[in-house]
């Protein structure tokens, strides 16, 4: 078993940098590993975002999403098993993340597990939380009926005056717990407004490519681990930084493999995790290494953010391991690999150093506030008018294919109606084309474009219709 002691003194070691407060309460999820921490976590915030699995060690970095009950905001945190034994990989670092949870807490949700019993590791982490002065409140779950919870009270033993019941799965004593969360945090000032939504920047890539390392930068702590290890991050996490006065969420995802190479339920559930990170990102940042050759993970990849029409930013890590390779030569590289998202904008940074890194996100804020362009409807029909004199849209033997009006519909990202006569015949193609022509005219230079393409008869019908084909 690692010991707690060992990982304090490599914690005390850590200088977390942490420029402004938190704007809501942290409330930590600990306990020794599989009393359900993971399974408690998804059933208070209501989604599946930790990996659950009954296999010590799965849970590795510091998993967090922010929680409303009853008119209270907080960030809850998910964390590894306290007490891992040290043949679990990078069981050490998951128990510097753990005290660094700790530390941060305002509230610390210590549970155990009502079908072992009180376990000695459950005594020593008690004792733990009492010598950091953290208010404790004491979870017993899989307590799955009503006759377990009496079977609960030998938890009293551990010190602490109030305890709940739960089985997370469930879904018993969840909303109880809830409510005595938010009425054991202390209040906000309530003359601050609330901060607008940050933009959440999802870091995605193939394994070791230095997504961890990026994210790090960012935050300015050691706030997700980092190691030569295939395979480290495993859960999509969410990290809030501030740079001035502006919040952001990095949302840092586990490498993805190609699909013969994922041989575990954990494998599955992190690919799951990473693709729905860039769906709920407002720009994803696709992370490659100079050395590495951008091989069909990276075009998969790539072509997932265009399907779900997401900003793009792409970053070349580590280009001082590849001598005699100019910027141009690489960027030239990169589009000719990745075609459809040859928009994006390519940033060369370094993870390790920071060089570049502001940049970097100073980028992707650019792509952000596009996304929110609307183009006047008149202008965007003059553009149209062009695009379609310069290439008229695609035709058959019976019909000539027709763009009659256009309109913006929507942002986020820009979303384009176009009204013609055949939809069939606005094949993807041509819509490449005339995406490339509105963002060479708008404000939306470097973001992906949507188009809705809709039928649309003109006066006298059929017969019209049949005169526009011939």
């Amino acid at each position: 078993m690692v010991a707690l002691g060992a990982a304090a003194e490599r914690h005390a070691t850590v200088t977390a940098r942490r420029d402004m407060p938190m704007a809501v309460p942290s409330v930590a999820i600990v306990g020794r590993p599989n009393v359900g921490k993971s399974s408690l976590f998804n059933a208070i915030y209501g989604s599946r975002v930790s990996i659950v699995e009954p296999t010590p060690g799965v849970t590795r970095d510091r998993v967090s999403r922010v929680v409303e009950r009853n008119g209270v905001a907080f960030e809850l945190v998910d964390t590894g098993g306290m007490g891992l034994h040290d043949s679990v990989e990078l069981a050490e670092d998951i128990q510097v993340q753990i005290l660094i949870a700790i530390e941060q807490a305002d509230l610390v949700l210590l549970v155990v597990d009502a079908k072992e019993g009180l376990q000695p590791l459950d005594g020593e982490i008690a004792a733990r939380l009492r010598e950091a002065g953290k208010q404790v409140l004491l979870v017993v779950n899989k307590c799955d009926r009503a006759r377990d919870d009496a079977a609960a009270a030998e938890f009293y033993a551990l010190g602490f005056p109030e305890m709940v019941t739960t089985s997370a799965a469930h879904h018993r004593g969840i909303r109880e717990l809830a409510e005595k969360v938010a009425a054991a945090l202390p209040p906000h000032a309530p003359e601050q407004e609330p901060s607008a939504e940050p933009m959440k920047l999802a870091i995605v890539g193939r394994r070791n490519v230095g997504k961890s390392t990026l994210v790090n930068c960012l935050a300015r702590e050691p706030r997700v681990l980092v190691s030569e290890v295939p395979g480290t991050t495993r859960d999509a996490v969410d990290v809030r930084f501030r740079i001035g006065d502006l919040e952001f969420v990095a949302i840092d995802t586990a490498g993805l493999q190609r699909r013969k190479q994922v041989r575990t339920a954990i494998d599955f559930y992190s690919g799951v995790h990473a693709r729905k990170a860039v769906r709920r990102a407002d720009v994803v940042v696709l992370m490659t290494e100079a050395p590495m050759e951008i091989g069909r993970l990276e075009k998969q990849l790539a072509g997932y953010i265009a399907s779900e029409h997401k900003p793009c930013v792409l970053a070349v890590n580590k280009m001082d391991l590849a001598p005699g390779v100019s910027h141009e030569e690489f960027r030239a590289y990169i589009r000719d690999r990745l075609p459809g998202v040859a928009f994006a904008p390519i940033v060369f940074i370094s993870a390790v150093t920071g060089q570049n890194v502001m940049r970097l996100v100073e980028t992707a804020q650019a792509l952000h506030e596009q996304s929110f362009v609307r183009v006047p409807t008149s202008d965007l029909n003059r553009v149209m008018e062009e695009a379609t004199a310069r290439r008229p849209p695609p035709s058959t033997s019976s019909r000539l294919g027709r763009i009659y009006y256009a309109t913006q519909v929507a942002v986020r990202p820009p979303t384009i109606a176009l009204f013609t006569n055949e939809p069939g015949l606005i094949t993807e193609n041509y819509q490449r084309y005339l995406a490339k022509r509105l963002r060479a005219a708008f404000a939306y230079s470097a973001i992906p474009i949507r188009f809705l393409v809709r039928a649309r008869k003109r006066a006298g019908g059929k017969e019209a219709e049949k005169r526009d084909a011939d």
